[in-house]
């Protein structure tokens, strides 16, 4: 068995880990000596506040000094924000006449569009498709491949048999399968390079999966006004109703457009922000006892915080791979619902 094609996809896996953990700011909880003369956060809730920015994206900067994170702790007020990290400048920052929301530098004037820890991912997504599907179309033709190639050929052949044909017809999917196995596998890998340790998930960012759900919204318009016309396709939004009706059906039909690529972006997004979330706030639970009550009770406590996050985490590689299910049989559904309203 050939191991170079998985010791690639290792490599790319903890690559991007490397990357989005030492080009990352590094989140810190504001730390104050007690009555006791003991270490411990301003506030016990900074530690979960903490935590939970690891599921927010954060631009990508030119690196960490390591000798000297330990010394700058006195000045919080000058160096910190609320959220307890250094405010470094990005590495990659390019003006751009966009709308405040999209402003990734707020040291700068105007709009600032920068490179993202979770676009790191992004990208370890798609050269993990290139590695993992480069046999499968060779695997498909002649039955030989590897573990990897046969694991991916079957995949691709449920996507195909059990996914997108079923929903779309043969007609349809023969022109967007292509699109629909990437859409698939691009959410799978996402989701599942999440789950190691360092990484970030692109999902957790609304912007990505709306980004998603806006390929299938346009689908949804462009390929039901391709093939039915401008004209009749709004005209059979509406099935035959007294026409008295007419009118406010046409209106909640046409609201229906829009909800459901937002249901499809709001879905992926909340579902694996969600799962992120419990886990950390299993593992927050372990600093929370050690401040709040006493170290030993920390200590003796975290094999049963630890246990928790060990079994959401098993749960959340579930979640990952039915979320890429989900995202794509729906938008196979709405988009042939649109190309062929009376199904």
């Amino acid at each position: 068995m050939s191991l170079f094609r998985p010791l690639v996809m290792l490599a790319i896996v903890v690559g991007s880990c490397f990357l989005a953990h030492n080009f990352s700011p590094h989140h810190k909880v504001a730390m104050e000596v007690n009555e006791d003369g003991v270490e411990a956060p301003v506030k016990t809730s900074d530690i979960f506040t903490t935590l939970y920015f690891h599921v927010v994206p954060a631009p990508v900067i030119a690196g960490h000094d390591h000798g000297d994170h330990g010394h700058e702790g006195d000045e919080h007020g000058e160096d910190h924000g609320h959220d307890g990290h250094h405010a470094e400048a990005p590495l990659v920052a390019i003006p751009l006449p966009l709308p405040a929301i999209f402003d990734g530098d707020k040291t700068q004037e105007g709009t600032q569009l920068v490179l993202y820890n979770l676009q790191i991912f992004q990208l370890a997504a798609l050269l993990m498709i290139l590695v993992a599907m480069s046999g499968v179309p060779t695997y498909l033709r002649t039955g030989k491949g590897d573990v990897v190639t046969r694991l991916m050929g079957g995949f691709c052949q449920w996507v195909r048999d059990d996914l997108v044909e079923p929903t779309m017809g043969k007609e349809l999917s023969a022109k967007l399968l292509p699109l629909m196995m990437y859409v698939f596998f691009f959410i799978l890998f996402m989701n599942v390079m999440g789950l190691t340790p360092m990484s970030v998930t692109p999902t957790t960012c609304i912007f990505v999966t709306g980004a998603l759900a806006l390929i299938t919204f346009v689908l949804m318009i462009a390929g039901g006004m391709i093939a039915q016309g401008p004209l009749n396709f709004f005209k059979h939004l509406v099935p035959e109703v007294p026409l008295f009706l007419w009118p406010m059906l046409f209106v909640i039909e046409l609201l229906g457009l829009l909800i459901k690529p937002v249901a499809l972006m709001i879905r992926l997004f909340a579902t694996m922000t969600g799962g992120h979330l419990v886990v950390l706030s299993f593992l927050g639970l372990i600093f929370f006892f050690s401040y709040a009550f006493t170290p030993a009770l920390g200590k003796t406590l975290s094999p049963l915080w630890v246990g928790f996050a060990v079994f959401i985490m098993i749960i959340e590689a579930f979640v990952a791979m039915i979320q890429a299910y989900i995202f794509t049989l729906l938008s196979s559904l709405f988009i042939s619902a649109s190309v062929h309203p009376e199904h």
